[in-house]
């Protein structure tokens, strides 16, 4: 930690096209990104040149998350249609649709190797699917949650969710054991650290909380944006040094991690939600979705890469 920090610039706007952006999501290299929108569909862009190079469209409602497997050959994506759908990214079709919720699904991602699928529904419930096998039933439920599954993030020993019950709850999978940190506050996003020591978590009292993974404790607070009453999400970057939050009023926000001091509000517009993020794995670069469009933001540009403010 402790490297030094350059201010964000636009390089690139995209407008995808597909009514509002629910979700945007890198790839596990961040060569590619997926955005999710209200209009049912997946498009698979090249952020860089903001070039579309595919759709996939199969949900019946709203597609809320996507996550792309770790040989990035394969989408699993989630819908307000209460169902999962495994995507081929080479043909664009639908390798297997999953049911098991009782509401919309929220969330999703792949486990480590990409075997299992694991989903979160406003149902409460959290489900992993086995996609190795034709089966379709969940192989595993955890019900534990009071409310909406927000987030999942997973590494190779646990799972771990939020939920608007406040709680963060990490479930050891090679002992069968459930962790629950109670926050207090509706959680709308989770992220872990690069270095899994702990969690960064967006809440409603528009306040993002840093929380050591294996005590729980609260190490830090993050404030200065707003973002009740919205499903808002954070980010960490690649460097696990800066900490970054969408807000409900048209910008980004990025803080010093250790300090907590704000370095840059990204400005977008004047207002809107910026509701949905992601850091880029590796380099200094983020994602931001606003209504329809993403924005690609950037530290590390030359001067001819610097694209004009669309506000």
């Amino acid at each position: 930690m402790g490297t030094s920090y350059e201010n964000f610039q636009l390089c690139k706007v995209i407008d995808c096209k597909q009514g509002a952006v629910r979700a945007v999501r890198y790839n596990v290299d961040g060569t590619y990104c997926l955005s999710c929108g209200s209009d049912k569909k997946i498009k698979l862009w090249n952020p860089k040149s903001g070039l579309l190079l595919k759709t996939y469209g199969g949900h019946a409602d709203e597609v809320t998350d996507a996550s792309g497997s770790c040989d990035s050959c394969h989408i699993v994506s989630s819908s307000l249609d209460k169902s999962i759908i495994y995507w081929d990214v080479s043909t664009g079709v639908p390798v297997r649709r999953l049911r098991g919720h009782a509401g919309g699904v929220r969330c999703v991602c792949f486990n480590e190797d990409s075997s299992i699928t694991i989903s979160g529904g406003r149902d409460n419930a959290v489900l992993c699917w086995d996609i190795r096998t034709r089966r379709l039933d969940p192989v595993q439920a955890m019900k534990e949650a009071k409310d909406c599954i927000t987030s999942i993030q997973t590494n190779e020993h646990k799972i771990i969710t939020s939920s608007l019950d406040g709680c963060i709850r990490q479930y050891d999978i090679r002992v069968g054991e459930l962790v629950c940190d109670k926050i207090g506050e509706p959680i709308t996003f989770l992220k872990l650290t690069r270095d899994e020591q702990c969690f960064v978590s967006a809440c409603q009292d528009s306040t993002v909380r840093l929380i050591d993974c294996d005590t729980g404790s609260l190490l830090s607070e993050y404030t200065g944006h707003k973002a009740e009453d919205y499903h808002i999400e954070c980010g960490i970057m690649a460097n696990d040094d800066h900490i970054v939050s969408g807000t409900s009023e048209g910008c980004a926000v990025i803080w010093d991690l250790l300090d907590g001091k704000i370095l840059q509000h990204i400005k977008i517009s004047s207002n809107g939600v910026v509701n949905s993020l992601d850091t880029h794995p590796k380099e200094n670069e983020l994602v931001l979705a606003r209504r329809r469009d993403i924005y690609v933001y950037s530290s590390d540009l030359n001067e001819d890469e610097i694209n004009v403010d669309p506000s």
